[in-house]
């Protein structure tokens, strides 16, 4: 059994290759810095050892190969001894195409909303068609309870990122995936600590369309104008799926808060989806994941059924409990957009019933200013908000996002709608004062935000 350890294991997207490679047989060791739930339990399940902190020792006796997590840059300790002492290493989507993908049937999820949804749609849909597909999503599908399974048959379903992909390789690591199955779901400027503008990210989707088999299976985005111009350059025939115009794939909403829909093939109805998701956006995400199977043959039948059975994902506008009448969510959402549709979606559901926003900046790019102008319409659709300081964290105070100008932003709109806070426990204090039965409380961190769901629950219960 070959030794395989990975720098920055808890990533989502690297926790997954660790249970890919334990299941194809190598005996896995990891170390992480920020070692938090979901994927700290994962590996945990999975009885893979994972080191807190990096240190030169954790890499004794020498593993047979080191892969580097993105997150990790030179001056790393155990970077530096794989370099020093000539352990092979690579990275997590180099290896993920030499021992999962090469020879496979890569379905590729892109875009910079949805990926993981659609994924985790995608792979059910394939399940429930008896196909055992392989999966890497970059968080916890509910029905499976893990994002990363190695494939019984042909096909595996990958989360594209676009972000790049080591210390050493700055190619968003889609590039790696080769998919033959591509969803191009949708592209708005993100990353903006690798990407100078939009142009570069478009540069990247172009490049991928590149090493697409003529062959191959493309779906795209017909709402998306980034999407449509991107699609257009491809060298196989482009599959279009969308809520407006008439794209082959399209769909109808029976309920505005997009618990029911319709599912149109050349403008005809096909099939009737009444599911647990949310929003505008996941009816996009569900299509997306529906016009792929049926592209390619699923039975009709059985595409309703897994939508009607798909149980969300973690992280995803996740309700994690309700205490003395108060909902208490989970949201990954690091970008204005995505809060729009997820408050969107929250909304619709929820009525005049009183929504907070609890939001943590904690990416790169929302810790600084590149959303600024953004973010308190996004913010807005919330009945109130209470926005937490970004760290520093590398950034200087005239580049980093400018919470009070957010915030003075909002209470323009309605006075006293927003405040500043300084971190998780200042937030719980000013929750335990303020909710009152009924309310809904959506946490949005792409992180852990100093375990703030169990110490407002402890709140919550205190106060009953």
């Amino acid at each position: 059994m070959q030794h395989l350890h990975i720098i920055g294991i808890c990533g989502t997207a690297m926790a997954g290759l660790a249970a890919h490679a334990q299941e194809s047989g190598w005996h896995v060791t990891g170390s992480d810095a920020a070692v938090y739930p979901p994927m700290s339990t994962f590996l945990a399940a999975r009885n893979i050892p994972v080191a807190d902190g990096y240190r030169a020792e954790n890499l004794h006796p020498a593993p047979n190969l080191v892969l580097v997590g993105n997150a990790i840059s030179r001056g790393n300790p155990e970077l530096e001894y794989t370099l020093e002492h000539n352990i092979p290493f690579r990275s997590g989507a180099e290896w993920l195409f030499d021992h999962v993908l090469e020879g496979r049937h890569p379905i590729v999820i892109t875009g910079t909303h949805g990926k993981t949804t659609t994924a985790s749609l995608t792979a059910w849909l394939w399940e429930c068609a008896g196909l055992q597909p392989g999966f890497l999503i970059g968080g916890i599908p509910s029905n499976f309870g893990v994002g990363a399974r190695f494939p019984k048959q042909a096909w595996v379903v990958v989360e594209g990122d676009e972000y790049d992909t080591a210390f050493c390789d700055k190619r968003p690591k889609f590039l790696h995936y080769h998919p033959r199955t591509l969803i191009l779901h949708n592209l708005e400027f993100d990353h903006a600590d690798i990407y100078p503008d939009l142009e570069a990210i478009r540069r990247q989707f172009r490049l991928l369309l590149r090493i697409v088999p003529a062959s191959g299976r493309i779906l795209a985005n017909a709402d998306d104008p980034e999407i449509t111009a991107i699609a257009s350059q491809a060298y196989g025939p482009v599959m279009r799926y969308g809520l407006h115009g008439a794209p082959p794939f399209s769909a109808r909403l029976e309920q505005a808060d997009g618990r029911v829909w319709t599912l149109l093939v050349d403008g005809k109805a096909r099939l009737r989806v009444e599911w647990q998701l949310l929003g505008h956006h996941n009816v996009m995400n569900g299509l997306a994941a529906a016009a792929a199977a049926l592209s390619h043959g699923i039975d009709d039948a059985i595409v309703q059924r897994g939508l009607a059975t798909f149980a969300g994902v973690a992280r995803r506008l996740q309700l994690r409990y309700i205490s003395g009448g108060v909902a208490v969510y989970d949201d990954f959402a690091h970008h204005p957009t995505a809060i729009t549709t997820t408050l969107q979606g929250l909304r619709a559901a929820v009525g005049k019933q009183r929504v907070w926003a609890v939001l943590e900046p904690r990416s790169n790019t929302m810790r600084t200013r590149v959303h600024q102008e953004k973010l308190p319409a996004a913010l807005n659709i919330a009945d109130h908000v209470i926005l937490a300081r970004p760290a520093l964290r590398g950034l200087t105070p005239d580049t980093l996002l400018d919470v009070e100008a957010v915030v003075d932003r909002l209470n323009e709109f309605s006075p006293d709608k927003a405040v500043v806070v300084d971190d998780a426990g200042q937030a719980v204090k000013y929750l335990a004062k303020s909710v009152r039965s009924g309310d809904h409380v959506v946490i949005m961190s792409n992180g852990g935000f100093d375990n703030i769901h169990h110490r407002l629950q402890e709140m919550l219960a205190n106060l009953g």
